[in-house]
């Protein structure tokens, strides 16, 4: 085949039932990751008081998805632009069902952790490969009138997960390993779905896989979280753990760059952040995912402890912040679709999640639910507005090409965001928790859990003790949302700095094919897209 017959059978532009169609399963994946996130939020507690874990034990289970995601994501983005989207989809989906199922059977947090580090990785390749191919099929003019199918999946795997979570830990003839086993009749029907309805051309070409730069970012990346993770708890901050992680990171990501910016096929191409859309949005996600993981996960722990409310009353409260996110993101994606202006939203979505988080910041352990509502309904306007009108601004703003490391790059940053929030602002909460505990009971205290960081289980603890955990939990679950708070004003100015460029109206498929036919006029000689059903 010739370049020019390459680029004359490049697919042409699909109409709403066709995008509908390969949606399908792209948001049965969706879900499955999701659910992966939201399901065991209400049983964490029960989980981890079951299998006997601490604090520290409690952030892993969260960090350790987390940190696989954000190491792995990269890699998945590459992977995108070299093979085939949809088999790399059902990859990933494989991995999430074997992750869940040996998550679902774990005796001990090892294993646990260890389940979640395989749920992770598969989670990376859905985070970063749903957005790559619906940024192929769908123009970014058009893309807001199918955000409002991602906010609702989104929305409703964030509302479902801890509703069931917490009716399975209180259902006695079910428990919380059911919160694992759920996900996994999902991951089978979406590996089925892409199957049937998911069709886009790949890339036939010559390629060399950058391993040492993929080992080299993992390296490093994992070194830098895992001291997050770790210091202040297991260590010291000024310890020499601390110099041997900080520093090995560090130098391990000296040497990724150096590898990067000399190898042909690099897993992050430097050159993409001389992209001013693209280094700003990647920047505006990194401190996003602080803000926003990192103020977030630990809300169904304040809600069962510092509220003393069941696993289910839990999951229903969480409610108005994924309802505001919802309708913030489908509103703002159809007024988007219509206008073609976007800036406006993702100011706007700045300001708003910083009063979110500066709001959630007075909260304590006798904040009415009202109230509480309230703020939380703010913050996720704000996220709403924020999360996937970055990820738009930068594909709207590169090659076809790249769509794939674009992508991949901001889905990394506010992975790794995130991973560092919870980390840091778990060891936080561990700290402030004890020293609450030690203030009201002294040494007592720390043999009630301030010293060894401990997560109670509440149903255990007589009436006065357990009033003084809801009180240490309250006032630390709202330091966690002042220290976050920052974060999310320098999120703010990052955006002001985006320039606005109109929405383009073609989508990744007819731009790389636009892109072909430039590069034949030009001399040069493009790969040849190849249909793979």
């Amino acid at each position: 085949m010739t370049a020019t017959e390459a680029s004359d059978q490049a697919p042409t532009s699909m109409n709403n039932r066709q995008i509908l169609q390969a949606m399908s399963g792209l948001m049965a994946g969706m879900f499955v990751a999701i659910l992966a996130g939201t399901v065991v939020a209400n049983a964490l507690p029960r989980i981890i008081a079951d299998l006997g874990g601490s604090q520290s034990a409690y952030t892993w289970v969260v960090t350790s998805e987390l940190l696989a995601m954000t190491a792995t994501v990269p890699l998945w983005g590459k992977l995108s632009d070299l093979y085939n989207k949809k088999l790399l989809l059902q990859l990933s989906l494989g991995m999430f069902v074997v992750g869940s199922l040996l998550a679902g059977f774990s005796q001990g947090i090892e294993l646990l952790i260890f389940s979640r580090v395989m749920q992770g990785i598969g989670a990376g390749g859905l985070t970063a490969l749903a957005q790559v191919v619906m940024a192929a099929i769908i123009p970014p003019r058009r893309l807001g009138k199918y955000a409002g199918i991602f906010g609702a999946v989104f929305a409703v795997g964030t509302v479902a997960g801890p509703l069931v979570g917490g009716v399975m830990v209180d259902t006695s003839w079910l428990g919380w390993r059911w919160c694992f086993f759920i996900g996994v009749p999902f991951a089978l029907l979406a590996i089925a779905l892409l199957q049937r309805t998911l069709h886009l051309p790949t890339v036939r070409r010559d390629v060399k896989i950058d391993y040492l730069g993929a080992f080299l970012i993992v390296a490093g990346v994992s070194a830098i979280l895992i001291w997050t993770s770790l210091a202040g708890n297991q260590f010291d901050w000024a310890s020499w753990q601390t110099a041997a992680l900080t520093g090995g990171g560090v130098l391990l990501l000296v040497a990724a760059v150096s590898v990067e910016a000399r190898v042909p096929e690099p897993i992050i191409p430097l050159d993409i952040f001389r992209n001013r859309t693209v280094t700003l949005t990647t920047i505006a996600s990194l401190l996003v995912g602080v803000a926003m993981f990192g103020g977030t996960v630990f809300l169904s722990q304040y809600f069962q402890i510092a509220l003393g409310k069941s696993p289910t009353v839990a999951g229903l409260m969480g409610l108005p912040m994924i309802l505001g996110l919802l309708v913030a993101s489908t509103v703002a994606g159809q007024i988007i679709s219509a206008t073609g202006k976007w800036k406006i939203y993702l100011v706007a979505g700045g300001i708003i999640m910083t009063a979110g988080l500066a709001l959630l910041a007075t909260i304590d352990a006798n904040t009415g639910f009202g109230l509480l509502s309230l703020y939380m309904a703010i913050l996720g306007i704000g996220v709403g507005l924020l999360m996937q009108n970055l990820v738009l601004a930068a594909q709207n703003d590169v090659p076809a090409a790249e769509l794939g490391a674009a992508t991949s790059v901001l889905s990394f940053f506010r992975s790794m965001g995130g991973t560092i929030g919870t980390s840091v602002l778990g060891a936080i909460l561990a700290n402030r928790v004890a020293s609450e505990m030690a203030k009201s009971l002294g040494t007592e205290g720390e043999a009630a859990g301030g010293s060894s960081h401990a997560v109670p289980d509440m149903t255990t603890l007589p009436a006065p003790m357990r009033e003084i955990v809801e009180n240490a939990y309250g006032l630390a679950t709202a330091e966690l949302f002042l220290v976050a708070t920052p974060f999310a004003a320098l999120a703010l100015l990052a955006v002001v700095f985006i320039k606005e460029k109109p929405l383009k109206t073609t989508s990744g498929m007819e731009r790389l094919a636009e892109e072909a036919k430039q590069a034949v006029a030009d001399g040069d000689k493009p790969s040849s897209p190849t249909p793979v059903s």
